[in-house]
Order: C-alpha cells, then sequence, then structure tokens
C-alpha cells in the first residue's frame, strides 16, 4: 500500500472519531523498518496543510541512556520494550489530553540518545501522532496504552521485508554488510517478532511500505 493511500485511510478513520474537546492520540506501530517515521512525518505535513497544525511524539525518546543499559547489561538489546522508559512515558501521554502544552524528549540517531525537552506539543496542537514499536504491545505494562489511543494504526510487514530494509538501514549508518546483517539479525528481527507475535488489536491494519 502506497503512503497516499495510508494516509487517505488514517484521514478517513479520523473523521469518524467522536467529537471531544480534549486533544486526540493517534498511535502509529509496527515493527522496526515498518516505515513508522515516514508515515508519521508525512501525516503531521498532510494534516498541518489542511489547517490542522499537530504534534509528534516519537517512543524513541525513551530510549534509557547507554550507561544506564550498560549497568543493566541490556547494551546490546538496546530497542527491546525493556530498554524504555516504560513508567516515564505513560506519564507523558497521560498529560498529553489534559495539558496545553507539554515538553517533550526527542532521539538523536547520531548522538545514540534522549534529548530532554527537545520538542514542545502546543495548545494548538488538537491532535498528536505517536509512533514506536510497541504502542499496541500485548505484554504487561504496555498493554495498558491500548486504552490511550483515539486511533490506533498498525504496520505489519513480512520479517524478510524488514530484515532487508534493517540491513540496509545499518549499512547507511556506516556498518559493513557481515555487520549490519548481524546487527539486524541479533536483536532488530527479534523485536519485530515480539511486535508482530504479541498485539492488541488496531482499529487499522495498513500493510506495506
Amino acid at each position: 500500500m502506497e503512503i497516499e493511500d495510508k494516509i487517505a485511510r488514517i484521514l478517513s478513520a479520523m473523521t469518524a472519531l467522536p467529537t471531544r474537546p480534549r486533544r486526540k492520540l493517534i498511535a502509529l506501530a509496527g515493527p522496526p523498518a515498518s516505515g513508522k517515521s515516514t508515515l508519521a512525518q508525512a501525516l503531521q505535513q498532510r494534516l498541518g496543510d489542511l489547517g490542522r497544525p499537530c504534534g509528534l511524539l516519537a517512543m524513541d525518546g525513551f530510549h534509557l541512556d547507554n550507561p544506564v543499559l550498560d549497568r543493566r547489561g541490556l547494551v546490546a538489546r538496546k530497542g527491546a520494550p525493556e530498554t524504555f522508559d516504560l513508567a516515564g512515558f505513560r506519564s507523558l501521554l497521560a498529560r498529553l489530553p489534559q495539558e496545553d502544552e507539554v515538553v517533550t524528549p526527542v532521539f538523536d540517531r547520531v548522538l545514540d540518545r534522549a534529548i530532554a525537552g527537545a520538542d514542545v506539543i502546543t495548545r494548538d496542537h488538537r491532535v498528536v501522532i505517536v509512533e514506536g514499536n510497541y504502542l499496541l504491545l500485548d505484554e504487561p505494562g504496555w498493554r495498558d496504552l491500548g486504552r490511550v489511543w483515539d486511533l490506533s494504526v498498525f504496520l505489519p510487514d513480512d520479517l524478510e521485508t524488514l530484515e532487508r530494509r534493517l540491513v540496509a538501514r545499518w549499512i547507511a549508518h556506516g556498518h559493513d554488510a557481515p555487520s549490519a546483517r548481524a546487527r539486524a539479525l541479533g536483536n532488530d528481527i527479534p523485536n519485530a517478532r515480539r511486535v508482530l507475535d504479541h498485539r492488541l488489536a488496531s482499529d487499522l491494519d495498513l500493510p506495506g511500505a
């Protein structure tokens, strides 16, 4: 499914949402390399073009920092559910429908760390797009997020396609082909299986990049 078709499906679903005074939260979930960030940014742009400015919140901003992961023996598993500040993420999500302005963290991929206070959801953002791997994960703690979303969208894909994209991603980050494949198979693909095999139902499934 092309990205324009995905945006059209999401916009159509958004028009059917009940009218409420509070800010709405739209979840874009899926395995690594399923196209969540690209779709989230394109949807944000489209809503802005339609005169509906919206905020964007990436779950990656709640990555635990590498020294914390090192102390917990989790550096090699960075990106797995247990390597995120779930409590902090849940707390911020609870604030979004209630507060006019919410300051949010952003993950810097060059620095490989989350930067606190790097973005702001403003009172003009009556919709916030939230994107991340585990927004619909059916595991303790995570499954509670399912009650937060006004609309949930899942981007399924097959593991072979995901592996190809993940290897290409690591090569783009400076790894040679064997190292990129090892990174993808050693951590990313297990995380992708976890997302695909243990998930809550979504309002929309939008397959294909």
